[in-house]
C-alpha cells in the first residue's frame, strides 16, 4: 500500500487534516445551534450554505460571526455550570433541613462520586457545621 516512508507521512498528514477539518465543521454547526441570537430561518441559512459548499461556507461563517463564538460557548458553559451548583445544593439539602450530619453524608457522597471537588466538599460540610 505504501512504497516508502514519505506515501506513509503523506497518508498521515491527510488524515490529520481531514480529521481537523471535521472537528471544524462540528465546532461551527454546535456554534450555529447554540445561537440564541440566530433565528430558525438564518440558522437553516448558514446550515445550508455549509452543506452546500463545506470550506467556503465555514470560511464565511468564521468570518461573519467567528467574533461571537468564544462568549457563546463560555456562557453555554457558565449556565451548565450555574445548573449543576444548583443541582448539588438540591440534592446536598443546604437549605436548612435535615441535620447537619445528614449533610454532611449527602456531600461525602458527591465528593465520592466525583460530582464535586474536593474544596467544595469542605465548604458544605463548614456550611453544615456552621448551621448546626
Amino acid at each position: 500500500m505504501f512504497n516508502d516512508n514519505g506515501s506513509f507521512l503523506l497518508a498521515l498528514f491527510e488524515f490529520f487534516i481531514f480529521f481537523a477539518w471535521i472537528m471544524c465543521l462540528f465546532h461551527v454547526f454546535g456554534d450555529i445551534f447554540r445561537s440564541q441570537d440566530l433565528g430558525g430561518g438564518a440558522k437553516t441559512f448558514w446550515s445550508i450554505f455549509i452543506i452546500i459548499v463545506p470550506f467556503l461556507g465555514v470560511f464565511v461563517y468564521l468570518i461573519v460571526r467567528g467574533h461571537g463564538m468564544t462568549e457563546r460557548s463560555i456562557e453555554q458553559q457558565q449556565q451548565m455550570q450555574a445548573r449543576q451548583a444548583e443541582y448539588v445544593r438540591s440534592v446536598v439539602g443546604t437549605n436548612g433541613s435535615g441535620s447537619s450530619a445528614d449533610k454532611i453524608v449527602a456531600a461525602k457522597k458527591l465528593l465520592d462520586e466525583g460530582t464535586i471537588t474536593q474544596a467544595e466538599f469542605e465548604q458544605m460540610k463548614a456550611n453544615a457545621l456552621a448551621s448546626a
